[in-house]
Parts: C-alpha cells; sequence; structure tokens
C-alpha cells in the first residue's frame, strides 16, 4: 500500500523560498505521475504542477516562473521549489500520487506566506 509524507512547508515572507518534499513507500513510484496540489481556505483543492513518469510536466499558469517540480525515483521523492513566493500562495500543499486506478494523497502540509 502506497503512502505519502509530505516535508517542507511553514511561515516565509512574501518574496522567499521554500522546498517541499514528498517522499512515497511502495515500488511504483518511478512509473507514477507525481503531483502537488493545494488548497486555501475556502476554496477548492487546485493544481499546482505535475511530474509525469516520462518526465514531463505541467504547471500552474499561477505559479509558472516560480515553482518547479522534480523527482528523484533512487529517493521515491517529489520535490516542488517555491520561489518569489506570494501571500496568495498560502495554502495547505498536498502531494498526490496516480498510477492506473491507484490515486493516493498525503496528509498535506501548510505554507503561509506572510506580506
Amino acid at each position: 500500500q502506497v503512502q505519502l509524507v509530505e516535508s517542507g512547508g511553514g511561515l516565509v515572507q512574501a518574496g522567499g523560498s521554500l522546498r517541499l518534499s514528498c517522499v512515497a513507500s511502495g515500488s511504483i513510484f518511478s512509473i507514477a505521475d507525481m503531483g502537488w496540489y493545494r488548497q486555501a481556505p475556502g476554496k477548492q483543492r487546485e493544481m499546482v504542477a505535475i511530474m509525469f513518469r516520462d518526465g514531463t510536466t505541467n504547471d500552474a499558469d499561477s505559479v509558472k516562473g516560480r515553482f518547479t517540480v522534480s523527482r528523484d525515483n533512487a529517493k521515491n521523492t517529489v520535490y516542488l521549489q517555491m520561489n518569489s513566493l506570494r501571500p496568495e500562495d498560502t495554502a495547505v500543499y498536498y502531494c498526490n500520487l496516480k498510477f492506473r486506478i491507484t490515486n493516493v494523497w498525503g496528509q498535506g502540509t501548510q505554507v503561509t506566506v506572510s506580506s
């Protein structure tokens, strides 16, 4: 059974940077699509960035040029490097793994950007 554990969230000033990490258990990480999503208070969960198993990526327009998703298959880990953070980036960030019918979420990590 796959489990995801996120880390790296915290409080940062606007313009600062954070790097989120998500470690997956199990053996399907390298063949799964890995994504980062976020949910702000009172809003729906939205896609931030996805790295597909072939290495291609898809980023939300709101984070293009500021956030970068990457993965290390040897470590079963996906990262989200967040630069030039803005107050509107404040949310709980969730890691997601998709492979065929397997769809797993992490517990989330809070990111708070102060102005």
